[in-house]
């Protein structure tokens, strides 16, 4: 049986990366309500150990998995190493004895334990001592449900809030106030203040750049006018050149060598790692990773979906999806402004297309929407088997390409 699985970021008070929360199935046609909990967490367990592994897909941070309250007195947890997990206790969960001293066990031997879309009840009072993390959904839980739990959890200090479905700068700023330590959502992703953006020209030679090499037959000498045309991007482009990756007879002694030598591909992601490079600013780390990893997982897409194989422009869409965020700007403004083919500006601002399509598919597989996702990939034609393994793909490539460029 396939192993699916994806991933919500968890962030600190600084917006840094602190964990990830594993959304996981058997299967993609597994995911509705008649699916059985214990399976479920069994199959997660047996994924991250002999298939995706958790190192791969945590990627170092703490990797955030739910388990029920059986699977808690079966001792599954302890199957996971305990610096590298939080266990989560479902809110179907109830506070028995043997629940506690299960917790207890766990709390004693080093492990992370959080209670998932809690809201306080008296009865999970003498656990609080064992726990780390309180979740509290942000989204469903009202004003006198988070003031409770709050006020609860301050008499421990021990626990530390995590506040969920934090998807706008603004309710990230409440939480910040109401003194929750992590947060667990796309707020990240959108802009935080509208505004009207002036690109550098470092920035828009990029973005034309980048437009020139998606295009199916690219001009490589129109190309190699606009890298000499920015004497920073040059030196970038030759320093790349020297990598040890790229077998070559002779020494690089022009920008056009360089250009030709690396081909449509390489160049198409060298550009790409110098736009999130240009574009990123101070954001989170974790906000270029996500957009150098939609950009490869739309390019890895795009042979997939009918009667299209343009995995330039798939990735070069990817990429842009999240320029909003990177330039805290409004994207249709963003867009127009850059010189890229209608087709992407369409995808972009209008949401429509095959590449529209493409990014939307990302969307749904990063917050775990599998019914969605379900209904994109017969739309685009795409055997579920593939999302998975471009999925994975994408993930390592983005984490690659992130520790050699920022």
């Amino acid at each position: 049986m396939e192993f699916f699985a994806a991933r919500q970021p968890i962030l600190d008070r600084k917006k840094s990366l602190f964990g990830y929360e594993l959304l996981f199935r058997t299967s993609l046609d597994n995911v509705f309500p008649d699916v059985d909990q214990e399976q479920a967490t069994s199959k997660m367990i047996e994924g991250l150990q002999f298939d995706l592994g958790l190192d791969r897909i945590s990627e170092g941070k703490l990797a955030f998995i739910n388990f029920t309250e059986k699977t808690l007195l079966g001792g599954y947890a302890e199957l996971l190493p305990k610096q590298k997990i939080v266990i989560e206790v479902l809110e179907t969960a109830q506070p028995t004895k043997a629940l506690y001293l299960a917790l207890h066990k766990l709390h004693q031997k080093g492990y992370t334990l959080a209670l998932d879309d809690f809201i306080h009840d008296e009865r999970w009072t003498p656990f609080y001592k064992l726990i780390d993390i309180i979740k509290i959904d942000y989204l469903e839980s009202t004003t006198e449900e988070i003031d409770r739990t709050i006020a609860a959890a301050q008499q421990y200090p021990n626990i530390k809030l995590l506040a969920e479905k934090v998807e706008t700068n603004e309710e990230f700023t409440k939480a910040l106030e109401l003194g929750f330590d992590y947060f667990q959502g796309y707020f990240f992703s959108r802009p935080e203040v509208i505004k009207s953006v002036s690109l550098t020209p470092a920035q828009t030679s990029i973005a034309g750049i980048m437009n020139k090499v998606a295009s199916e037959d690219p001009d490589f000498d129109e190309i190699t006018k606009l890298f000499e045309s920015d004497v920073t991007l040059s030196f970038k482009l030759l320093r790349y050149t020297q990598s040890a990756i790229f077998k070559r007879q002779n020494a690089i002694k022009t920008i056009k060598q360089a250009v030709l030598m690396l081909g449509k591909t390489e160049l198409e992601r060298f550009v790409g790692l110098l736009f999130a490079a240009q574009f990123s600013g101070n954001k989170p780390q974790e906000l270029i990773r996500l957009s150098m990893q939609r950009a490869k997982f739309c390019e890895l897409l795009a042979p997939h979906c009918a009667k299209k194989n343009n995995s330039s422009s798939a990735f070069l869409t990817g990429m842009l999806s999240l320029i909003d965020a990177m330039l805290d700007a409004d994207l249709d403004v963003v867009i127009s402004g850059l010189p890229l083919s209608d087709e992407i500006k369409r995808a972009l601002t209008k949401k429509q297309g095959w590449l529209a399509d493409c990014v939307t598919l990302c969307q749904h597989f990063e917050k775990g929407n599998w019914q969605q996702m379900e209904d994109s990939c017969k739309h685009l034609q795409i055997p579920y088997d593939e999302i998975l393994k471009a999925y994975q793909n994408a993930s390592v490539w983005a984490q690659e390409k992130v520790d050699e460029f920022v």
